[in-house]
């Protein structure tokens, strides 16, 4: 490989282009939005996401497999409370004498791209892994993921590439009152903001369907 591992720290103010998406936590709750988030995923961007050809029905198992409770899984929301966006945390076995790692995989739909929605999910996490005491944000995709390459790469990541593949590590500092605080007013905005447009979402509705009652039509 080419690069060795970082020897530094997430940077202080990262990804600033994302700090004005909301990213919600997600639960088992939300599987349903999960599914049909990925099914809608193309056919390359399903390899880019999962690294090799991905058919519905292994989408069906990932998610079916999804272990809130050990995981942490979050994701962005249009108006229509379409997840638009996800990513996966995956918390990797302990290993003595080894930093404690997690490992980033996301996807985002083409309607959501260029909206600054994978940096905000990047940042969501690297917060999330460092107030669970996680050292080391790991992402491991295809090398030719320009798109993962990129965001990697944009926050200060240290890229390795070998046989085809690519690995990411970005360094963390330990969490501190100021991450703490920041997760929480982030998540608490969030859900403000789906709340919102669960609302928006409900007049719209129901807006419509007086228009559509039948006797009130011009």
């Amino acid at each position: 490989m080419n690069n060795q591992l970082a020897n530094g720290h997430l940077p202080r103010s990262p990804y600033t282009a994302g700090q004005a998406v909301p990213v919600r936590e997600l639960h088992a709750g939300h599987r349903e939005e999960i599914l049909q988030h990925l099914l809608q995923l193309g056919e390359d961007d399903r390899r880019l996401r999962f690294g090799t050809q991905t058919p519905d029905e292994v989408i069906h198992h990932y998610v079916e497999r999804l272990d809130f409770n050990r995981d942490a899984i979050f994701g962005v929301f249009d108006l229509n409370l379409k997840l638009i966006g996800m990513a996966h945390l995956a918390y990797l076995p302990e290993v003595k004498g080894k930093a404690h790692a997690a490992e980033f995989g996301v996807s985002v739909l083409p309607e959501g791209r260029s909206q600054g929605i994978g940096t905000a999910l990047l940042q969501r996490s690297a917060v999330h892994s460092r107030n669970t005491n996680i050292q080391t944000l790991f992402v491991h995709c295809l090398a030719n993921n320009k798109a993962m390459m990129h965001l990697a790469q944009k926050a200060g990541m240290s890229v390795e590439y070998a046989y085809g593949d690519a690995d990411a590590y970005l360094k963390l500092l330990p969490a501190n009152p100021g991450t703490i605080v920041e997760e929480a007013a982030k998540e608490q905005w969030a859900d403000m903001d789906y709340a919102l447009k669960e609302n928006l979402k409900r007049s719209n509705q129901a807006w419509w369907w007086f228009l559509g009652r039948p006797g009130l039509a011009p």
